[in-house]
């Protein structure tokens, strides 16, 4: 019931992971990876091979098509999601999007060379982000993007305890410099004032999001 698959993970055995071109491309070449051959519904469901396959399927399928390639997850029918089944999105870009550079919060977790914080100016509730300790040009061809999939999975996890399982969006920002992985849960609704005038009425402060993410 999908277009002819781009990618399968592992490649010489039954697949975990498959990559598909987007049957309802926004852009000229949009694809959609699929993270589990089991029916799950949150990347928090994942296990640590799925995880490692998914951030692999991502460098690959950058490999194969140069260009600015937009890695995003959508989760939830309010975060944008049509489908029930975990699966992260790949769109090429034809150019990079602007950066709105926020002041990165205290670390509240540091693991595998990646620092985790709620930034001081977080858009909504417990946005976060996770990012390499030092700066680290390579994008989705980073060592450290497999350990930072595993991470996200972790926050969508304790996200879950806390709030239940409540729509999201994760995607990862780069440049020549540097990357992040972005997660933005969609706890609160825009509004005419964030889409508007870009002003995000943050009802929990990041400090108290923080604190609850990392117990």
């Amino acid at each position: 019931m999908t277009p002819p698959q781009t990618l399968v993970l592992p490649a010489d055995s039954d697949w975990r992971v498959r990559v598909v071109p987007n049957l309802y491309p926004a852009l000229e070449r949009q694809e959609v990876v699929v993270h589990s051959r089991r029916h799950v519904r949150s990347v928090a469901e994942l296990d640590d091979i799925e995880v490692a396959l998914t951030a692999e399927a991502w460098r690959l399928r950058a490999e194969a098509h140069p260009g600015y390639v937009h890695a995003l997850i959508n989760e939830g029918r309010e975060a944008g999601s049509s489908l029930p089944h975990s699966h992260s999105q790949l769109v090429w870009l034809p150019e990079p999007p602007t950066r709105h550079a926020r002041p990165r919060g205290d670390a509240f977790l540091e693991r595998s060379g990646l620092v985790v914080s709620c930034p001081w100016a977080s858009r909504l509730p417990y946005e976060t982000v996770i990012a390499p300790g030092e700066p680290d040009p390579a994008g989705l061809n980073s060592k450290l993007l497999p350990p930072a999939l595993a991470l996200l999975a972790e926050l969508v996890r304790r996200l879950h305890s806390l709030e239940g399982p409540v729509p999201l969006n994760a995607w990862v920002e780069y440049d020549e410099r540097d990357w992040r992985l972005v997660l933005l849960p969609r706890l609160t609704v825009l509004a005419g004032l964030e889409l508007g005038a870009g002003i995000f009425v943050n009802t929990l402060p990041p400090e108290e999001a923080a604190r609850r993410l990392s117990g």
